[in-house]
Parts: structure tokens; sequence; C-alpha cells
């Protein structure tokens, strides 16, 4: 949609709704006002930052390590002639975490196209392993060497939590992969796999949103992305701009929730020592 069709029905709904209000606005729920604000405001500076992003404005995402350091990991393997095993965690697509995974590996994936340097990707789920595929060969027909990749590039092992872990870290000790990359969503066998690939002299690099895994991942990976930086790695290396804008926009909201948060504080200070009548933590609490 064109910025003045957008701008136009934004301007008719915002019509529609002030005649309403200014007609009584019957079922509308004053006590819930701050929540129908809430969305309101949500709503609108996500679709401003992305609507930005999209119109080809310049978004900042500072430079994150451990995603410089996916290319020199895919180089080592490529020098040492051993290949890439990226383990895109144990649960389904209906994870975000596993989409930001499927989405990293899209990016994997073109550089190993590009070295021509073997990837083996293990995964749990039967319909990650459609999704990861078909990321695999579009990222293998976009460097135009559509010849190297094959199905069993990314193959299924099992749904059983251990036997997965054991299944991958029996590739681990079999091929001796250069370069092991963790990106998803993982429960108590990321320290086994971790571990095993740090026995093997092989770079690590994970990326997850487990607060409970985070610290197996730091202890024994070369390089970690912690929690909002694995979600920021997508729209970093995809550099599409729904996802830039998308960070953006969600940027701005913390800073909004901080300033809100501080001021609610003070408000609520001043309102306990009888300085202000308006009660603002009865206005903030959702009925």
């Amino acid at each position: 949609m064109k910025d003045k069709q957008f701008w136009s029905v934004a301007g008719i709904i915002f019509a529609l709704f002030m005649i309403y209000w200014f007609a009584g606005h019957p079922y509308f729920v004053a006590e819930r006002s701050v929540m129908f604000w809430a969305i309101l405001i949500v709503g609108g500076i996500l679709i401003y930052s992305t609507r930005m992003a999209k119109r080809g404005e310049k978004i900042f995402l500072r430079s994150i390590p451990g995603l410089k350091a996916v290319e020199e990991a895919v180089g080592r393997s490529t020098e040492m002639g051993k290949p890439v095993l990226y383990v895109p965690g144990i649960v389904d697509m209906d994870q975000v975490e596993t989409v930001a995974g499927v989405v990293v590996l899209g990016h994997v994936a073109k550089m190993t196209a590009r070295y021509e340097t073997s990837l083996n990707v293990p995964v749990a789920r039967a319909i990650v392993m459609k999704a990861a595929r078909e990321s695999c060969r579009e990222s293998y027909l976009i460097e135009g060497r559509p010849d190297l990749f094959h199905d069993d590039m990314v193959h299924y092992l099992t749904d059983d939590q251990f036997a997965y872990a054991a299944g991958v870290n029996g590739i681990m000790i079999r091929e001796e992969p250069a370069a092991c990359l963790y990106m998803g969503k993982f429960y108590a066998e990321s320290l086994l796999l971790a571990e095993t690939g740090n026995s093997i002299g092989a770079i690590q690099i994970a990326g997850t949103a487990s607060p409970s895994q985070i610290p197996f991942f730091v202890t024994a990976c070369d390089y970690t992305l912690i929690g909002e930086e694995f979600f920021a790695a997508s729209a970093y290396l995809s550099q599409e701009p729904e996802l830039m804008g998308g960070v953006k926009g969600q940027d701005y909201l913390k800073i909004l929730v901080i300033a809100v948060t501080i001021l609610a504080t003070l408000f609520n200070f001043f309102h306990d020592l009888n300085w202000i009548s308006w009660d603002v933590l009865g206005y903030l609490t959702v009925q």
C-alpha cells in the first residue's frame, strides 16, 4: 500500500472512530481504555517503523560479533575441508526461535554454497526438516550452485530429545565438523551438544532465547547470541525491510515502556504523599 492510500485509510478509520466516540461510544468499556490505547500505540509504532524501512530510510543495527564469526567459521571449515554442522533446535516451527534459526540457516547455506563447503543439518521435527530444506535449496539457487544442493543435506533424526542429542553427538564424533552452529530453542541437551563440539575442537556459535540454556552455551561455545540478539540476527542478515522495521519499532517501544514506568512510579509516589489525587496505578491496571 502506497503512502497516500495508507494515510487515506488511516484517516477514514480515525474519522469513523471520532463519529462513534461523539455519538456516545456505546459498548466501549472505559475500564479497559488503557488496553485500547496500548494496542493503538504499539500497532502504530510498528507500522510506522516498518513503512519507514520500506521507504528505504536508513536503519542502524549494531554489528553482532557472533554473526561476523559465522563467516569465519564457514571459512575455517572450507580451509580444513571439513563440513559445517547446523543444529536448528529440537522444537517445531510454532516456536519463534526455530523460525529465527531457519532464517539464519538460509544465510549459512549461502556461504557454504559460495565456498563449496559441505553442510549437515540434522533436525528433530518433520516440519522443520521441510522448512530448512527449502531454505537451503533457495540459498543454493540464489548463489547459482543448485548442483551442490541435495535433500540429504537436511535430514531427520528423531523426535526424542536425548536420542536426538545422541545422534548429533555421533555425527560430531564421526565427521568431526570444523564448525558447529546451534541456532534455535534448546533444553537440557544444549550442554551435551556444546561439550561434544568443544571436545572435537570445532569453532562453536550458539544462538537462543532460552534463559536457562544461555549459561551452558556461553561456557562451552566461542560465541553466543543472547536473547534478542538472536532475533535481531535474522533481520541483520536478511536486511528485509519488514524485519528491520520490526526491530526498530521494538526499540522505540522499549524506550516508551521505560518512560511510562518511570513516570508512573513518580505519579504514584506523589499520589501516596497526597500531592495529587490521580491514582495512576488504578488507571493502568486492566480490569
